[in-house]
């Protein structure tokens, strides 16, 4: 579903009305966050029916690898699901197979809203459905290659927060490992396009998002929701008390 420079956005709390808002906007595809936000399943039907009708793509990023989560939120209607944490090959794969229907994967027949329609036939759904692998361990970076070869798998996804804890910063952003921060997105974007699947990351500004699309990054995601909320309100804040 990503196609060169897409440009999506991050939601972390379950207000589908501003959901709907946002996703009309005219951002590519937008982000469901089952693992750190504060959408229950309810939340995620909400939010993921209110990114359709505005005409946008709905992701989740699902709260493990594991296929109950990965299923419900496929059942809901996400046109795809991130995977966190994914640390290996086998990690990936099992992903894979848990996001599609037999005999491809092991996937459970029971999609109540699926974007291919009601009752859909299982090897439309298979071809259509993206699954993405978030790359932000040390044991993920150590064997990228081998996570973006898996087949099936459609892009890795990076978490900056994760992934510069992971190379030894005291903080997410700690300028003291920038270098080996770059130097490991680098790779991953090496290693992503060397096996033909899409490569992403999460970053704070538009600017930023700019600058990592001009890198060779596929498609990159900015901010979130509840960020730019607190953003707006501190603005607005300091602008009336001045």
């Amino acid at each position: 579903m990503f196609t060169a420079k897409s440009i999506g956005y991050w939601i972390a709390l379950d207000a589908p009305v501003a959901t709907e808002r946002i996703a009309r906007l005219g951002y590519d595809y937008v982000v469901l966050d089952g693992q750190h936000g504060f959408i229950d399943q309810q939340g995620l039907l909400a939010g993921l029916m209110a990114i359709e009708l505005a005409g946008c793509a709905g992701l989740v990023r699902v709260e493990a690898n594991n296929p109950t989560p990965i299923g419900r939120a496929l059942d809901a209607g996400a046109r795809g699901v991130i995977i966190p944490l994914i640390d290996s090959a086998s990690d990936a794969a099992a992903a894979v197979a848990a996001a599609r229907f037999p005999p491809l994967g092991t996937r459970s027949y029971g999609p109540m809203r699926d974007p291919a329609g009601t009752r859909p036939k299982p090897a439309d759904v298979n071809e259509n459905v993206t699954v993405v692998a978030m790359i932000e361990t040390p044991r993920a970076l150590a064997s990228v290659e081998e996570i973006c070869a898996v087949p099936g798998l459609d892009g890795v996804y990076i978490g900056p927060s994760d992934l510069s804890l992971a190379l030894g910063g005291a903080y997410p952003g700690d300028p003291a490992i920038a270098d080996v921060f770059e130097q490991a997105l680098e790779r991953i974007r090496k290693a992503a396009a060397a096996s033909g699947v899409a490569a992403g990351i999460h970053t704070p500004t538009g600017e930023v998002a700019a600058r990592r699309l001009a890198e060779g990054f596929v498609f990159a995601t900015i901010s979130g929701d509840l960020s730019h909320l607190e953003q707006a309100a501190a603005a607005h804040l300091d602008r009336a008390r001045r």
